[in-house]
């Protein structure tokens, strides 16, 4: 029996048409091309029904409200697919998958965030390589959680980053390794196949949080850090050097130790696109962790983003928060 999976088409490239002020998207354009292309409709690949937005956006304009539509929808036609595609514009869609990745409790199912560079109806496109895989890996290769999929390769949703402007290879996850590797042959990785659907789907609500994000910098002034926190934040990510290093400025370490006393929870991240944040191994990290600020681990900036809306948006007590932050909930930091 063939089966049968959702693709939500939300904005972005993959379903753009050009006009004379570049591409842009069209309702009904991606649902057209798709009639047009008979490998989509071989006896091998499942059914598939498209479901266009009504309003489809670039992803550079999805903010929190967009995840959470994106859940929902999921949520309520659960019960009706075998999986789920997300067609989602590439500039965040890392945030994006990261964001469903929390969101969407208990997965039983395979639900996978796609794209493409070029539009599918475009000469060279990406797109019918991204969805076509996709959609067969979806039917075949189900993998309960949240993936990313591009250029042959199913990333974990919530490790994944946009690391490409141009190429084809616009995806890596610098510090985990593929789910899945989609070659002559299917391969998997580190995903692992689901078991018969047993658990029932628990969307966690999220809504948009104050969050500050700082990277640090040769020279910054802790007023930079000051500024920020005087905003009305509920957290704040700092994207520190190497292993979680900091410049010991006295002042810019008291602006630290006053969030912790404001019960702002900091988050350190690492700069640097592969390893993870130690702040036991120099001085100028112990520091941070002596005035509270906690690690991320190896945690990409995405994921720490998406991962704080999911808890701020509970209303959990600063201490819970705190914890859970460090803890590995979805995968996405290595223990």
């Amino acid at each position: 029996m063939r089966k049968h999976i959702y693709i939500a088409y939300t904005g972005g490239t993959i379903g753009m048409k050009p006009s004379k002020q570049g591409y842009v998207p069209a309702a009904g354009f991606l649902s057209d091309t798709l009639k047009k292309m008979p490998e989509f409709h071989r006896s091998e690949m499942p059914l598939f029904t498209l479901h266009e937005y009504d309003n489809l956006i670039d992803s550079s304009d999805m903010d929190p409200s967009d995840w959470q539509r994106i859940a929902d929808d999921i949520a309520d036609n659960y019960d009706k697919y075998d999986g789920f595609i997300i067609l989602h514009g590439t500039d965040t869609m890392a945030y994006t998958a990261s964001a469903l990745s929390f969101m969407l409790e208990d997965l039983s199912k395979p639900v996978i965030v796609t794209g493409s560079q070029i539009p599918l109806a475009e000469l060279r496109s990406d797109g019918q390589v991204n969805l076509l895989n996709a959609l067969y890996v979806a039917a075949n290769f189900p993998i309960a959680e949240v993936g990313l999929f591009f250029n042959n390769r199913l990333l974990r949703g919530n490790r994944s980053r946009k690391v490409d402007a141009d190429g084809f290879s616009a995806f890596d996850s610098p510090n985990f390794p593929p789910l899945l590797e989609a070659g002559i042959n299917i391969r998997l990785k580190a995903g692992e196949l689901a078991k018969r659907p047993n658990n029932t789907l628990t969307v966690s609500k999220v809504k948009a949080q104050p969050i500050g994000m700082v990277s640090l910098y040769p020279g910054i002034a802790p007023e930079v850090i000051k500024n920020t926190l005087q905003q009305p934040v509920n957290a704040l990510i700092l994207l520190s050097y190497g292993v979680g290093n900091a410049p010991q400025n006295p002042e810019l370490i008291a602006q630290l130790k006053y969030a912790k006393a404001r019960e702002i929870p900091v988050l350190n991240c690492t700069q640097c696109m592969r390893g993870r944040v130690n702040m036991g191994g120099y001085a100028t990290g112990h520091g941070l962790q002596e005035v509270g600020v906690l690690s991320g681990s190896d945690m990409t900036p995405e994921a720490a983003l998406a991962k704080l809306h999911y808890l701020l948006s509970k209303g959990l007590p600063f201490e819970e928060i705190s914890h859970l932050l460090t803890q590995n909930l979805r995968g996405e930091l290595s223990d």
